[in-house]
C-alpha cells in the first residue's frame, strides 16, 4: 500500500503540495488528475524518494520513505517501476540496453542469457516485435518509445508502476494503445499502478479510482462514477473544462 499523510512541499515561495492525503491499495490502478503545474509529478517523486516532504509522511508497504537510508531506499526503488513522461530513453543505447537497465538485480543484469530472455518477454508484454531490441530510440515512433519506456519499467518485475503522463504528446489512436496497455499490465502482472495524467477520457477508461489534485490538495478521490456524480465545484469545473460529459460514458 502507498499512503501519503498530510504531505506538504514548497519550492521557494511556491506551495506545490499543501497537506495532501492520498492512499493507493494493493492491486489498484489509480489515476491522478489535475491541471498542468499542480504538482502531480512532484507527488510521484515523493513516493520513490527523489523529493522529501517539508511536512507529513510518505509510506510504501509501511516504510517511511523520507527516513530510509541510501541502501534501504535503493531496495525500495527496486520494487517500483517508473515510466517517465518523455520515455527518458538513452539515445546512445539500443532498445535492448535501454530495457536491460530496468534490471535492478546486478546478477540478472550481468547474465546475458537472463537479460536477453527478459528483454524479449518485456517487448512481448508491450506488444513490440523481438527485432525492436536492435533499434535505437531515434528509429522509433513516439508511441513505440513510450512502450519501450514501459518495458524498461517492468523489466525488474516491480510491485508498483508509476506512470508520469504516459500518453502525453501522442495522437488519440496511440493514446488508446497505451491506455489499453496500462490496463492489461495491471491485470496480467498484478501490479499496483498510479497514472499521472491530464487525459480524463483515458483515466476513466483505465482506472479503478481517480483523484483530483488542484490548489495543492486532493479535493476528491473515488470511482469514475463517483466523480461524474460529484457536486464538488472544482471537480465539476475540471471535468467540464476538459471534456464534455458524454465523452466519459464509454
Amino acid at each position: 500500500m502507498i499512503k501519503l499523510t498530510n504531505v506538504s512541499k514548497r519550492f521557494g515561495l511556491q506551495v506545490i503540495l499543501d497537506g495532501v492525503n492520498f492512499t493507493v491499495q494493493d492491486g489498484e490502478t489509480v489515476a491522478l488528475l489535475g491541471p498542468s503545474g499542480t504538482g502531480k509529478s512532484v507527488l510521484l517523486k515523493h513516493i520513490i524518494g527523489l523529493i522529501r516532504p517539508d511536512r507529513g509522511t510518505v509510506e510504501v508497504d509501511g516504510k517511511l520513505v523520507g527516513k530510509l537510508k541510501r541502501r534501504e531506499l535503493a531496495e525500495l526503488r527496486s520494487g517500483i517501476g517508473y515510466v517517465f513522461q518523455n520515455g527518458a530513453l538513452f539515445d546512445s543505447m539500443d532498445v535492448f540496453e535501454n530495457i536491460r537497465l530496468g534490471l535492478s538485480d546486478e546478477k540478472q543484469y550481468s547474465d546475458p542469457e537472463f537479460a536477453q530472455a527478459r528483454v524479449l518477454e518485456c517487448l512481448r508484454l508491450v506488444n513490440l516485435p523481438a527485432e525492436t531490441q536492435k533499434k535505437f530510440p531515434a528509429q522509433l515512433s513516439g508511441g513505440m518509445r513510450k512502450r519501450v519506456g514501459i518495458a524498461r519499467a517492468i523489466a525488474g518485475k516491480p510491485k508498483y508502476l508509476l506512470y508520469d503522463e504516459p500518453t502525453s504528446g501522442l495522437d488519440p489512436v496511440n493514446s488508446d494503445v497505451i491506455d489499453e496497455l496500462v490496463k492489461r499490465l495491471a491485470a496480467e502482472l498484478g501490479v499496483t499502478s498510479i497514472m499521472v495524467t491530464h487525459d480524463v477520457r483515458g483515466a476513466f477508461r483505465v482506472a479503478d479510482r481517480l483523484a483530483l489534485l488542484t490548489g495543492g490538495k486532493i479535493v476528491q478521490q473515488g470511482t469514475p462514477q463517483e466523480f461524474l456524480a460529484s457536486k464538488e465545484p472544482k471537480v465539476k469545473e475540471f471535468l467540464e473544462r476538459d471534456f464534455e460529459n458524454a465523452t466519459f460514458a464509454a
